[in-house]
Parts: structure tokens; C-alpha cells; sequence
């Protein structure tokens, strides 16, 4: 059960709960133990999820809560939004126009099968986005719909998806040059021999995807000269392994690399372990001269979050009015 008024919520245990988790919590990173009813600050207007764990760490529904996320993590994760929160729709066109279709590929640089999904504007596109997580940003969030719409209203370039979905996300994106050799080698050929080649190609991402997608621009800024990371997981190490703890490897190396012509839109949510990693990211960009927008959002590592980062990225990157800047 939860009591809500105004940024502070009361979170009542369940019967045979031993545990509260949640975007504050990093999950079950840090879980808080709850024998009686616990009293928690946010940020004004938070979204934000969370679930209850018994001793064993198994799921202890709360009952009292029927609010589910839109796109859970776990079908028990349960949510809510504080009083004054400012989230919007993105826009959705009334019917697809764009085709949006379905492609496997056999990579020779890694094992396995990737499936990825293009949606093609009726205009002639002028950019090509590289969408890494692809299958959710498409199933999910639907942003091939969000581009239509945007592109509808005149308010962005025509932009082409490419939403690329990886066999195993760590695997693929912990700094894998076999996966940057398959995506520099064969996917991008393939795109080009079956649509055609665009004036722009971009990276974009959340979490991992939104880390891979920076390095991927950085190693390659004469492809790829624009970049959106969104709650972008700059704790990796190609040394380590643990995205909780490892040291800003990434950050590290771009504050002592040569400034590349590179435009950056960044965005994290303010509960989530992800936060101050982006802000010093951010602040490294400002240091070295970098053009970027860095946004923070009242809620956590969830789709909600990226969701509002859709719109402000899409007009940040490829705003008409932006288009020689």
C-alpha cells in the first residue's frame, strides 16, 4: 500500500514482504528492508515504479496498488505519479503512411541471428537513425510513429529507422569490436543496397545501447555525426563487467581524446544510479566545447523515462530549423 502527499510516499509492507525495490533502489541492488511502513522523498511530479520482495527475494504483489507501467520491466512492478508531474504523449499519426518492415540478417562477425526493423518515410529520408535495442523501441514505444508524426508536421527532417535488436545486450555492446565490425561491415551496406544511402547517419540508444551508440559515434564521428544516449550507462569498463560499479571509462576517454564534430542529446531520469554518471558526462561535453542538450526527467531506468526523451532528441538532432547548424 502507498500514501502519497505530495513528494513524500508511505510505502506499507504487504503480508510477507521483507523488501521494498524500485527505480530508487537501482532494483535489487540496494534493496530496503521494510518491516513497517517507510516514508520516501522524490522529486516534484515524480513517475516512478517499484516493487515488494519477500526474504527469499520473490515478488510479493501489492494488491493494493492495480497502477501497472505501461512497459514493465516485470508484470509485478507497479507504479506512481506524484501530484504536478508534466509528462507527455508523444504524437501519434492516425494511420502509418511509412512502411515499416522486418529483416534478418546472419552475421559473419558474430554468432547468431539479428533481427532488425526499418521504417521508411514516404519523403525521401535525408537521415538514417541507428537504433540500437531496437525490437523495444519499435514494440514498445512505437517510435517509428512518433517520427512520422513529427515529420508530418513539418517539424523534423525526413529521418529512416533502423532498429536493430542484439543477440545479447552486454555481449554486443560492452565495447565489442566484433560488433562494431558487423554493424560498420554489414549492416550498414545492407541498409544501403536495399533503401538507399541518406545526406546523415545517426546513433541512438538507452542504457547499454545509449553507451554503445556514443562509442560507436566517437570511434567513427565521420559517419556518424550525431548521437542521442538516453540514461546512457557510461559505468562500463572494457575491463570490468559490472555496470553498477565499474569506473566512467568512456567519459574518461573523450575528455582526453581530440574534439570531434559531434552533437550530442543526452537524457536520464533523476532515480536512477545513472544520474550522476550523466551529469559528469554531460559536464565533459560542456568542458570540451561539445554541442549538446543534456535533460533530466523526474523518474527512473524505465521506458517511461525514454519515452519523453523521444520528441525533445528527435527535434535536438534533426529539427528543420536545425538542419545546417
Amino acid at each position: 500500500m502507498i500514501q502519497i502527499r505530495d513528494r513524500l510516499v508511505t510505502f506499507a509492507p504487504p503480508k510477507q514482504a521483507t523488501y521494498l525495490i524500485g527505480d530508487f533502489t537501482d532494483w535489487d541492488e540496494r534493496p530496503l528492508l521494510i518491516a513497517e511502513p517507510l516514508t520516501l522523498e522524490f522529486p516534484q511530479g515524480a513517475y516512478v515504479e517499484y516493487a515488494f520482495l519477500d526474504a527469499d527475494m520473490s515478488p510479493v504483489p501489492d494488491s493494493t496498488n492495480s497502477e501497472k507501467p505501461a512497459n514493465p520491466w516485470y508484470d509485478y512492478h507497479r507504479c506512481f505519479t506524484l501530484p504536478g508531474n508534466r509528462f507527455m504523449t508523444p504524437p501519434h499519426p492516425t494511420t502509418l503512411r511509412g512502411k515499416l518492415s522486418r529483416h534478418v540478417l546472419n552475421p559473419r562477425a558474430l554468432a547468431g541471428q539479428r533481427t532488425y526493423y526499418v521504417y521508411e518515410p514516404l519523403i525521401s529520408p535525408t537521415a538514417t537513425v541507428f537504433v540500437h535495442n531496437g525490437e523495444a523501441y519499435c514494440a514498445r514505444l512505437h517510435f517509428h510513429e512518433i517520427v512520422e508524426s513529427l515529420i508530418e508536421q513539418k517539424a523534423i527532417q525526413p529521418v529512416r529507422l533502423v532498429m536493430l535488436e542484439p543477440q545479447d545486450r552486454k555481449q554486443d555492446y560492452w565495447f565489442n569490436e566484433r560488433y562494431e565490425a558487423f554493424f560498420l561491415e554489414e549492416v550498414r551496406p545492407e541498409i544501403g543496397d536495399r533503401y538507399g544511402k541518406t545526406l546523415e547517419e545517426a546513433q541512438w540508444g538507452a542504457s547499454l545501447g545509449g553507451m554503445v551508440s556514443i562509442w560507436l559515434a566517437w570511434r567513427n564521428p565521420h559517419l556518424f555525426p550525431k548521437v542521442a544516449s538516453q540514461s546512457g550507462c557510461f559505468t562500463a569498463d572494457p575491463q570490468g563487467g559490472n555496470y553498477y560499479h565499474d569506473r566512467e571509462w568512456l567519459t574518461e576517454q573523450l575528455a582526453h581524446a581530440s574534439h570531434y564534430p559531434l552533437r550530442f542529446f543526452l537524457q536520464t531520469g533523476q532515480i536512477e544510479w545513472l544520474l550522476a554518471p550523466n551529469r559528469r558526462f554531460a559536464a565533459m561535453l560542456a568542458e570540451k566545447g561539445y554541442t549538446h542538450s543534456y535533460q533530466e526527467f523526474p523518474s527512473g531506468h524505465n521506458w517511461a523515462t525514454w519515452e519523453q526523451g523521444l520528441v525533445p532528441g528527435l527535434l535536438y538532432l534533426f529539427g528543420a530549423d536545425m538542419y545546417h547548424d
